[in-house]
């Protein structure tokens, strides 16, 4: 079983920075992970996915060139650098880990972070 927890969220103006981090219990090594955003009364949108290694990425159109996802497997650790924070980035935002990459729907995760909140004022 792995569990994953979420930080680094939190409120920003719009054009700044923020990092999440999401750690796991478990080794991560193991995982390709991902991460995802879901507003009130949306689904759940795929944001950025990274593989095992960490040697590829993939990125949602709406934040590529502005985020970027990132893991430190001898921490067990995955990133997202968010820059150039837009007030329409506003949302939860969720770290995943599956099997296989890239990890780009919900259906495809075995575990879920519980999500942290990103607010960006304009």
């Amino acid at each position: 079983q792995v569990q994953l927890v979420e930080s680094g969220g939190g409120l920003v103006q719009a054009g700044g920075s923020l990092r999440l981090s999401c750690a796991s219990s478990g080794r991560m090594l193991n995982y390709a992970m991902g991460w995802f955003r879901q507003a009130p009364g949306k689904e759940r949108e795929f944001v950025a996915t990274i593989s095992q290694s960490g040697a590829v990425t993939y990125y949602a159109d709406s934040v590529k060139g502005r985020f970027t996802i990132s893991r430190d497997n001898a921490k067990n650790t995955v990133f997202l650098q968010m820059n150039n924070l837009k007030p329409e980035d506003t949302t939860v935002y969720y770290c995943a880990a599956g099997s296989r990459y890239p990890l780009l729907s919900d259906y495809q995760a075995a575990y879920w972070g519980q999500g942290t909140q990103v607010t960006v004022s304009s």
